[in-house]
């Protein structure tokens, strides 16, 4: 039977926030009076803070469970569920409030970009810096040396201080460092989504050898589902603050959607409003006949996709369909365009809007959800948005329409997908 090597029992971390009062102008002999004042009435008769100023937080609250040697473990939630800071508690970065953690191995952790790093030293001495940390020789540093390098595929600018490196470079080299000096546990946050897609693809595989070939424990926290399905064998269910579920990332997943499901926003639009000067996803919604999430099935679905933009360059939606329940991809579809608005425009920035028509009978009644991607013709990714809409299909009743459906060799019809 597997060891424990990581064990949180009853975890909970709390912050203060500050409210400021509303003033126009305070001077020092006010902030003295209202310090002097406030000293005796700092708490009530009840024993109990009482400040209007500021306001307790709870990020994590009685957070408890275990995992087990060589266990590959996913993480999700909403922004804002408390997957970030559980893992810079595990990684001894920030304390507890309250609550115990017992862990049994060396931990490696890349939670943002440059995680450990001095940014006046150059790589070559970054990578010896952090094996240090983890408390390794320089013999078994060297013996790990070039394979860290090959991996970050760094050589060029090995010499080179790493306030120089862009984000990509950084992301590299700090995940070869990490997933290469033998850490019997790895941390690895959402910051692998800042590398390219042939990286990501890369560091996953590196991941999967560390947790399978080599036998030690990974923890990774990601939006993106599909990693977390095809890597880990264990995975939490973060919500609010809490503990909502654990166990095989199957059931998970479908209960993290399940629950984004009851977000009325998330079933009705999404909306992006990134600061980036690369062409993203800006909107998506559907066009309702009667509610924005339920169809007839043999009515057809309206599907609008806004693009923002600055390159005149041709640009590829993909939009894939997958069924609720089972994760799978029922259909999918692309669209190549360039607008003239694009060639036309002199400060190289425009909008786009793209419309896809699923044809009526072209999916069985069920639940369903859109992933899109945006990229260029070579397949670079520039955006996607995962989980972006969800809807439901009904049937009407009519015999005709279940005689149809079960006429279907799986969960899609014989409808094509268009675009206008």
């Amino acid at each position: 039977m597997s060891e424990t090597v990581i064990r949180v029992e009853n975890l909970g971390k709390k912050y203060v926030i500050g409210h400021q009062k509303q003033e126009r102008y305070t001077a020092l002999r006010d902030v003295l009076a209202e310090k002097a004042r406030s000293f005796g009435q700092m708490f009530s008769r009840n024993g109990k803070q009482d400040d209007p100023t500021h306001e307790e937080f709870w990020v994590l609250k009685d957070v408890s469970f275990e995992i087990k040697q060589g266990d590959r473990v996913g993480i999700i939630g909403r922004n804002g569920a408390g997957k970030s800071t559980l893992l810079k508690i595990l990684s001894r970065i920030t304390e507890p409030t309250e609550g115990r953690i017992s862990i049994k191995g060396r931990v490696a952790s890349l939670l943002e970009v440059g995680t450990g790093f001095h940014p006046e030293l150059t790589g070559r001495e970054n990578i010896f810096l952090n094996g240090a940390i983890l408390g390794m020789t320089k013999a078994e540093i060297k013996k790990k040396f070039d394979e860290i390098v090959a991996f970050a595929e760094v050589e060029k600018f090995l010499d080179t201080p790493v306030k120089r490196y862009s984000s990509g470079m950084y992301v590299r080299l700090a995940f070869a460092v990490a997933a290469h000096l033998e850490p019997e546990i790895l941390i690895v946050d959402e910051v692998l989504a800042v590398g390219d897609a042939q990286f990501q693809k890369k560091c996953l595989g590196k991941m999967e050898d560390v947790a399978t070939k080599e036998e030690r424990t990974v923890l990774f926290v990601s939006h993106n589902l599909e990693a977390i399905r095809s890597l880990c064998n264990q995975s939490l269910l973060l919500e609010s603050g809490s503990l909502s579920f654990a166990g095989h990332p199957d059931k998970t997943i479908r209960k993290y959607i399940a629950n984004t499901n009851n977000l009325d926003s998330s079933r009705i639009s999404f909306k992006n409003t990134k600061d980036s000067p690369k062409p993203y996803i800006q909107e998506a919604h559907l066009v309702p006949h009667e509610n924005p999430d339920l169809f007839w099935i043999n009515r057809e679905i309206i599907i609008v996709i806004k693009i923002e933009t600055q390159s005149k360059d041709y640009l590829e939606i993909g939009l894939f369909i997958k069924e609720k329940t089972t994760d799978l991809c029922v259909h999918h579809t692309s669209d190549i365009f360039v607008d003239a608005d694009f060639i036309n425009s002199d400060e190289y920035h425009a909008s786009s809007v793209r419309t896809c028509y699923v044809p009526p009978y072209a999916l069985a009644a069920g639940e369903y959800y859109i992933d899109l991607y945006l990229m260029k013709r070579n397949h670079e990714f520039f955006d996607k948005v995962l989980h972006a809409l969800n809807f439901e299909v009904l049937f009407t009743g009519k015999l005709s329409d279940k005689t149809k459906s079960t006429d279907w060799k799986g969960l899609c019809g014989p409808g094509l997908l268009i675009w206008k």
